[in-house]
């Protein structure tokens, strides 16, 4: 079977692999699409060995010869279920995958957050092997249902990008009484602005790209501001009558927009930050403390988030497809990241 893997230096390599079997507790799963993340860039830029050593997870996270297949935003039909498998889940399962592994066993893994594993975690497509492939095999525990309302390209926005949006607002607690801010309108922002007005929440997106600011609008913000040309918490303000938003969301990462994030926010408020960027530095006496603002640190989404994101999109028709500007076929992998690397547009996604 085919599989993509990253080499480093922005080259990839078009493999071929011996189809997975599936183990003791393991599933196959027959890819039917497969997204590109935001965070695939740094091993496309960097290579797996290299830009795990740079996530901290040391050098020997890889052996010198592993070829690993990329794609952490898996979603497909199950081809073949191993022994030991609950009954659950059966061959031509419309299936999600969660792609974080863990032990299984510790506090966090039982709560569904297998990414903060006190054992140490796994990551689908970087530590073994993800689902830029044919064919993939997963840990059964990681498979979740795929609503019948949903392509199986929206699943595979779910399975990362939209369902770490997901997380993020649940983490913020947000109704349709608040009015939210989201910095940062990439894939994830934008799935952002699609969950928080389905939510019923007036939103405010913010970003440096005029395509992105259109595109927020397009999926449901109220306001859309283009940071490049105007400050935008003076805009905030303006919007809200001199108050500040009720909440506030940053997907930069970029110092600058966690510092607006922060600023914009109304006395009272909350701050979540999904975005992953250099250090930042905020006045906590004065803008946090005397303004009684909570900050949430929001990393991705639990499992059992995943489902519910998934059924929330399917309860709601929105369009979580509309997040994939760009569609490709494995075979287009090259130029797939080529233009992705550009970061100008919106999602890309694998189809088979």
């Amino acid at each position: 079977m085919r599989g993509v893997v990253f080499t480093g230096d922005r080259k990839i390599e078009i493999g071929t692999f011996d189809e997975p079997k599936a183990g003791t507790g393991e599933v196959v799963i027959e890819i039917k699409a497969s997204g590109i993340c935001g965070s695939d860039l740094k091993f496309y830029r960097l290579g797996m060995k290299e830009a795990l050593a740079s996530f901290g997870t040391g050098p020997g996270a890889l052996e010198d010869d592993m070829r690993i297949i990329a794609g952490h935003e898996p979603c497909g039909i199950v081809a073949e279920v191993g022994p030991g498998v609950d009954a659950s889940i059966a061959v031509g399962d419309r299936v999600m995958v969660f792609h974080y592994t863990g032990c299984g066993l510790c506090r966090e893994c039982r709560a569904g957050w297998t990414q903060l594993c006190e054992r140490g975690t796994g990551l689908i497509g970087s530590t073994v092997d993800g689902g830029h492939a044919d064919y993939m095999v997963a840990p059964a525990v990681a498979v979740l249902p795929l609503p019948d309302e949903l392509s199986f390209s929206a699943g595979a926005a779910v399975a990362c990008g939209t369902g770490t949006a997901y997380g993020a607002l649940q983490r913020l607690e947000l109704t349709a009484a608040d009015t939210i801010a989201i910095f940062g309108l990439g894939p994830v922002g934008q799935g952002a602005v699609q969950l928080a007005t389905a939510m019923g929440a007036p939103v405010i997106g913010v970003d440096i790209a005029s395509e992105r600011v259109t595109m927020a609008t397009k999926f449901g913000a109220t306001h859309a501001i283009d940071s490049s040309t105007t400050d935008p918490v003076e805009a905030i303000r303006e919007l809200t009558g001199g108050r500040g938003v009720t909440r506030a969301l940053d997907v930069s990462g970029a110092p600058s927009g966690r510092q607006a994030a922060v600023v914009s926010t109304a006395t009272w408020g909350k701050v979540a930050f999904v975005g992953h960027g250099p250090a930042t530095e905020i006045d906590i006496s004065r803008d946090v403390i005397r303004r009684q603002l909570s900050l949430i640190g929001s990393y991705t989404f639990s499992d059992q988030a995943m489902y519910d994101c998934a059924r929330f999109i399917a309860d709601h028709g929105i369009d979580a497809d509309a997040v994939f500007t760009h569609r490709w076929t494995l075979d287009q992998a090259e130029e797939a990241y080529v233009e992705f690397d550009k970061q100008a547009g919106g999602k890309a996604v694998f189809e088979f």
